[in-house]
């Protein structure tokens, strides 16, 4: 057997055991709200958005809809995943499973990629419903570059998510430290990250929200590459042309493989080094 069937066979054990766990029938009502509710919602013909702004495309319905992803999907990652390595750490599994042949590096790999199928799959699905949805509601297909994009942005952010609460998890032998960690580095990304680019945008004297100001829609457009949500925006935002905040699709690119590299490598280095 090779190793590259030896990590797919692992990960989709970890995939089946983490997917139809009762952790994801309790989340699973969640996304259903967050996912597919918003994009009933936004594609609504006679929603008014704030600005008297509606919606003229499908995309444009999705992107507004990307919020379910932002504050549901991610959420629903990091509570899927906080425990994978401490749970195993304090009951001496993880003992058991890094004395076997196999390489670390391949068992970390493994561990990413099958915490990550457990909610990609779900969240998948409940975006492809998301587009009948909207379809439905609107009369008009989402074009396939569109599509790409949005699923592509969709899965990376969950990645980031699965990395850092992994991170978190391989650093501590409690889970209740883990959870608190990863549900406390959610929190930063999804509400305090508008405060800090607000604090930023104070000490550099930009006025502070004014959508017709473009010092600070560059500003903002800049701090969002530090953010994993941010950079899941930018991404979406290159298929749509009328949102410019400053930031060319390659920058958005380049963040977004930076943002899965780094995280990857520290996390794959932690379990090579890692004391049971």
């Amino acid at each position: 057997m090779s190793d590259f069937t030896r990590v797919m066979k692992l990960a989709k054990r970890l995939t089946f055991e983490r997917m139809f766990s009762t952790r994801m029938y309790i989340m699973l009502p969640v996304l259903l709200l967050f996912i597919p509710g918003m994009a009933w919602g936004f594609s609504d013909p006679n929603i008014v958005l704030p600005g008297g702004h509606q919606p003229e495309s499908a995309m444009e319905v999705l992107f507004y809809a990307s919020l379910g992803v932002v504050f549901g999907a991610t959420m629903c990652a990091v509570l899927l995943s906080y425990d994978a390595v401490s749970r195993e750490r304090a009951s001496g599994v993880l003992e058991l499973r890094l004395s076997q042949p196999m390489p670390r590096a391949h068992q970390s790999l493994a561990m990413i990629l099958g915490s990550w199928k457990a909610i990609l799959i779900p969240t998948w699905i409940l975006l492809i419903i998301s587009v009948f949805i909207v379809r439905y509601r609107m009369g008009e297909w989402i074009s396939f570059a569109d599509s790409l994009v949005y699923f592509s942005s969709t899965a990376l952010i969950l990645l980031w998510y699965i990395l850092f609460t992994l991170l978190a998890s391989s650093y501590t032998r409690e889970q209740g430290t883990a959870i608190s960690f990863g549900v406390g580095m959610w929190f930063l990304f999804t509400f305090l990250w508008a405060l800090i680019t607000t604090m930023v945008a104070f000490a550099s004297g930009v006025s502070i929200g004014q959508e017709n100001d473009a010092s600070w829609i560059m500003l903002e457009g800049a701090l969002d590459l530090l953010s994993p949500n941010g950079v899941y925006h930018h991404l979406l935002e290159t298929r749509l042309p009328q949102i410019d905040r400053g930031i060319v699709a390659w920058q958005s690119w380049f963040m977004g493989l930076l943002w899965t590299v780094l995280p990857s490598w520290v996390f794959i280095r932690r379990m090579e080094k890692i004391l049971p």
